[in-house]
């Protein structure tokens, strides 16, 4: 009896250690972020359509994913943390998932891209890091160019054109003087923006007013500040006050009848007046997630794949916001606008994945990681350019 007791234990553990193995080769991913915004849902809503269409997770694991929850997945492992905006989490849930020994990742926006790449820089063998929904990964330190980086890091930057955003400040109203920004300085990507909006508007003879913030619940004492300094316009950096701020925003200078100009279009939901700028943060993390996927296959060395340089433009007006705020749009500025939020429908042409089978989709999405080779000839320019200072 014993020995068949015995027997009948030594099969069940044979059967059942091949699956404990089998779950632990499964790759783990993390998925972290600094907390929710629509730009980092957008991001992340990329990122998941991207491993669902390579059939990494099925319906049922993206409803899981979908309430930000972890995963024991059937092909894949993810691990789901979000810092809730609060900057002493985010060394914490970096660091339980380091405890896990996850294989990979994917960080969205700066501050938490940051603080991970310099905790993994310190560790002999570091997971991936794939970073997404970043406008500033030179200026951070993140990287120091697209190719001039720490081997286990990569990831895609958002270009942010303030240049033209704040030329269309005079476009509006010729007679503007002034303008102000908001700025949390807890915020690299905000000082960032603040620094180029603050040189391009000198440019163009407007003065400019910056009032800091520390936190959401400070921006009506810091409207009524810019305010009373007479601005002509809000000219809001990139970032988190902007994104989760925005309805906050644009609440208080509707009061006022003071538009607001954002560099992302994603922002113009929020009830900006104007977006000119970045569009689609719904690609950047189709691209965090191009990277992700060819990585786990084995199909490209991140090493010596550089940082995706995402560059497009484009101008959103919101109607509904200028008419609430009793603000006359300039046509020249309407006929410049690429599509409008008007009687609350939008004009925007919501990107999606394009129909491809798995097949079809690896090949195209590695000829376009294959466009970011760091080849030793590019590498040596970017050292050359880094001696003359590069900058985001």
């Amino acid at each position: 009896m014993k020995q068949t007791l015995l027997a009948g234990l030594l099969l069940v553990m044979l059967i059942v250690a091949p699956l404990a193995s089998a779950q632990n080769d499964k790759p783990t991913i993390a998925i972290l972020r600094l907390g929710i915004s629509p730009t980092i849902t957008q991001g992340e809503k990329g990122l998941l359509d991207l491993l669902q269409a390579y059939e990494l997770i099925n319906a049922a694991e993206r409803e899981t994913l979908d309430g930000a929850r972890d995963l024991r997945g059937e092909h894949i492992n993810v691990f789901y943390r979000d810092a809730g905006h609060d900057i002493p989490t985010i060394t914490i849930m970096i660091e339980d998932a380091l405890d896990r020994e996850v294989d990979a990742m994917v960080t969205f926006s700066a501050k938490v891209s940051v603080v991970a790449a310099n905790i993994t820089r310190e560790m002999d063998d570091p997971p991936t890091l794939i970073f997404s929904i970043v406008s500033t990964p030179f200026f951070t330190g993140i990287a120091d160019a697209p190719c001039i980086k720490d081997d286990h890091i990569a990831g895609t930057q958002i270009m942010i054109p303030y240049g033209k955003l704040v030329e269309l400040v005079p476009v509006q109203d010729p007679e503007a003087a002034a303008v102000g920004i908001i700025v949390n300085h807890s915020q690299p990507s905000e000082v960032f923006g603040m620094e180029r909006i603050a040189e391009l508007s000198r440019t163009l003879d407007l003065t400019v007013v910056a009032v800091p913030v520390q936190s959401l619940a400070d921006l009506p004492l810091a409207l009524d500040t810019l305010i009373d300094k007479g601005i002509d316009a809000l000219v809001m950096p990139a970032g988190y006050t902007a994104s989760a701020g925005m309805p906050i925003i644009s609440r208080l200078a509707a009061e006022e009848s003071l538009p607001v100009f954002v560099p992302v279009t994603n922002y113009i939901y929020g009830g900006a007046t104007v977006a000119a700028g970045f569009y689609s943060v719904y690609m950047e993390g189709v691209v965090a997630g191009q990277m992700l996927v060819a990585h786990l296959n084995g199909d490209v060395d991140l090493s010596r794949t550089g940082i995706n340089q995402t560059r497009n433009f484009n101008i959103a007006v919101n109607l509904d916001a200028a008419a609430a705020a009793g603000i006359a749009l300039n046509d020249a500025l309407l006929s410049m606008a690429d599509w409008t939020i008007e009687n609350g429908e939008s004009g925007e042409t919501m990107l999606a994945l394009s129909d491809l089978s798995p097949e079809e989709r690896r090949a195209a999405d590695l000829a376009y990681l294959a466009n970011l080779y760091c080849a030793d000839d590019i590498i040596a320019e970017q050292k050359r350019r880094l001696e003359t200072n590069w900058n985001d």
